[in-house]
């Protein structure tokens, strides 16, 4: 098995309970056995699921300027960018931001699902999980929220500005998200799935 980190190829061998194997040049963990990783990673998967849902259908901001109140969720704020170059910005923001995130979870739920309750893995789950994996880079939710305060400190100045529901949502997501890669162990999941 070859470290996430620095490449540095491994034999492979079967942990006990508890125990995590680490690389040899650069000290990363590379693998690890925990009998219930494969539920917690399920259920932080369901839950930032869940909370993605929310977080694009709820209020994000509202604004108070000169007596204008103006509230948007992430989707009211990805189609207000419906017209020339600006619908290739709608379709990057929706893409990035929403799609394949969700896209993301929802793989992560179909191929761990079935592993879960101890049933065999789906005929698909593999493709599933390599798409998962493969979406991980492209899964832009924690940046977009980092993006989202620092325009939010820049504005705090010009305007009051309150944070809705989804805000906080997307907090959370951002959070869970951290969690359940740090909980997933990709050589296990791959070893399951075979």
């Amino acid at each position: 098995m070859a470290c996430p980190q620095c490449d540095t190829l491994h034999y492979a061998a079967r942990l006990p309970e508890g125990s995590r194997a680490y690389c040899k040049r650069c000290g990363v963990v590379i693998a690890t056995e925990r009998a219930t990783a494969f539920a917690q990673v399920l259920s932080l998967a369901i839950t930032a699921f869940i909370l993605m849902v929310a977080a694009i259908s709820f209020p994000f901001l509202e604004l108070d300027v000169a007596g204008h109140h103006n509230s948007i969720s992430v989707l009211q704020a990805v189609t207000v960018f419906n017209d020339g170059i600006a619908l290739l910005l709608a379709i990057a923001v929706a893409g990035f931001i929403v799609f394949l995130p969700l896209l993301r979870l929802a793989s992560i739920i179909y191929a761990l699902g079935p592993l879960v309750r101890g049933k065999p893995a789906r005929r698909s789950a593999k493709e599933a999980f390599a798409l998962a994996e493969f979406l991980q880079p492209w899964s832009m939710a924690e940046i977009f929220i980092v993006g989202v305060a620092v325009a939010l400190i820049k504005v705090a100045g010009l305007a009051h500005v309150s944070t809705g529901p989804a805000f906080w949502a997307f907090c959370a997501l951002v959070l869970i998200t951290v969690l359940k890669d740090q909980l997933i162990c990709r050589y296990s999941v791959w070893q399951a799935l075979d």
